[in-house]
């Protein structure tokens, strides 16, 4: 793992990988910095009791729903219909990985609000094998706000 992942991570409380982890050593690191919490991705061939299927956590009183694949899914199905059918119901912030591309999308919708965030791929942005992006998610107060770091 590159250096600058490891010094992007340092002071965080909690660390999310959204999925196609490729060995469990990435894993391994990860919880030497900080409490990890990990979703399977499409490419992941392995298995490991670390990292689940989903993860709907609550932080402040906020839902936060971690999954690898859901861009498309909320253009599918509506972004209400997209959550309902991933995590059962509503979330505050959504969390996800698979396109390697970084976003943050505040979405609202008939007085419901989502912060969606996909913190692109530190390794491999774009697919692209270069440094690429972490995000961090800051929780204060029962209000959500991210941004992406660029990593260099």
């Amino acid at each position: 793992m590159p250096q600058s992942v490891k010094d992007a991570f340092q002071g965080v409380d909690h660390i999310f990988h959204l999925g196609d982890i490729y060995v469990s050593a990435v894993l391994d690191e990860l919880e030497e910095i900080a409490p990890l919490t990990a979703v399977r991705g499409d490419d992941d061939i392995l298995r490991d009791p670390r990292v689940k299927e989903k993860v709907i956590m609550e932080v402040e009183g906020l839902k936060i729903g971690l999954i690898h694949r859901f861009h498309g899914l909320y253009f599918l199905w509506g972004m209400e219909q997209g959550m309902d059918n991933q995590f059962g119901s509503h979330m505050d912030v959504v969390v996800f990985g698979d396109t390697h591309s970084a976003l943050v999308k505040p979405y609202s919708k008939n007085g419901l609000e989502t912060l969606l965030v996909n913190p692109g791929s530190p390794m491999l942005p774009n697919y692209f094998h270069r440094l690429g992006s972490v995000g961090m998610l800051e929780i204060t107060e029962g209000k959500a706000e991210a941004r992406i770091v660029e990593l260099k």
